[in-house]
């Protein structure tokens, strides 16, 4: 940690769709989440040499102020809101508010002192934009598909398939458009070639880039963690509980577990190592969770190392 981090201001910015809570230097300020409230909330932050500025993933509605605050060079940490309602619950605060929310991001910041999330490229925000609307429209694609079979009305039967037609031929549009994204970023199909050469991987490499952009320059520890994949042991005294998985990345967990679906079946290498857990006496979901692990972590490897062999 550097030495001057004493005199950083951290300044929580509490997001919402319409508006912008600002906690700077023990005052509040109330902002328009518009062009016009960006810039004053730069002019503002730019008051202050060293200000870091903590907010939340809200969903999209912190992008356009995000991109504003990194186009003003101002230094920010994105943080996963469950963290900090965790702190907020430790510190005894049950109530909220904007302005609550706002001064808890500020002591969280003084507290933690978090990692400043870089700024992404516009294929990167693509990316991203794209493969999470992919995932929207499977989830609804499933679920109509599952009523439909129940269905009795013969009119409401083929609403149901009009419309698993269209979210077909939406999904289908958006791997067009993730292809095309392919093409024009060189960098990003590079690395998604990389990945997709793991047998099992398949789709799965795009939402992974998409959700982890640091892989390829992690440890494994890191690399696990990340994905909320590092077990967690639960002991007290001689008492030794089972050990569990949580935090991290719930998205990059959910594109894993179908890619370590695949491989148990088909990778060499992996079927092996999830077939001799299972021998062990491991529950399949604690196999298939170990072999999600190993198989992050082995992403990361490629990106890392120009010069790694993969065996499949």
């Amino acid at each position: 940690m550097s030495s001057n981090t004493s005199t950083i201001i951290y300044a929580g910015l509490d997001i919402a769709k319409l508006n912008l809570q600002l906690h700077l230097a023990g005052r509040f300020y109330d902002l328009p989440n518009t062009a016009a409230g960006h810039r004053r909330l730069l002019e503002l932050l730019k008051a202050h040499p060293a200000v870091q500025v903590i907010c939340e993933a809200t969903g999209g509605y912190e992008r356009d102020v995000v991109e504003a605050l990194h186009q003003g060079t101002i230094a920010l940490s994105i943080l996963n809101p469950a963290r900090v309602r965790h702190f907020a619950r430790a510190q005894g605060q049950r109530a909220k508010t904007d302005r609550i929310d706002a001064a808890v991001l500020s002591a969280y910041g003084q507290a933690f002192q978090p990692k400043t999330t870089p700024s992404r490229t516009q294929a990167e925000q693509h990316l991203v934009e794209l493969v999470r609307r992919r995932v929207q429209l499977l989830e609804m694609l499933v679920a109509q598909r599952q009523q439909a079979e129940r269905l009795s009305l013969p009119s409401l039967r083929r609403q149901a398939k009009s419309l698993v037609r269209r979210l077909e031929a939406d999904i289908a549009q958006i791997e067009e458009q993730l292809q095309e994204l392919r093409q024009q970023t060189a960098a990003l199909d590079e690395r998604a070639k990389k990945l997709q050469a793991i047998t099992g991987v398949g789709a799965t490499a795009l939402a992974v880039l998409a959700e982890l952009p640091e892989l390829g320059t992690l440890n494994r520890r890191q690399t696990a963690a990340l994905a909320g994949l590092a077990p967690h042991p639960r002991d007290s005294g001689q008492w030794q509980g089972r050990r569990t998985i949580g935090g991290g990345r719930a998205e990059v967990r959910r594109a894993l577990y179908m890619a370590a679906l695949v491989a148990a079946r088909s990778n060499t290498i992996l079927k092996v190592f999830y077939q001799r857990l299972r021998e062990a006496g491991k529950p399949a979901k604690v196999a298939l969770t170990a072999l999600m692990r190993k198989l992050i972590v082995l992403m990361n490897r490629i990106l890392k190392d120009p010069n790694f062999e993969l065996q499949n």
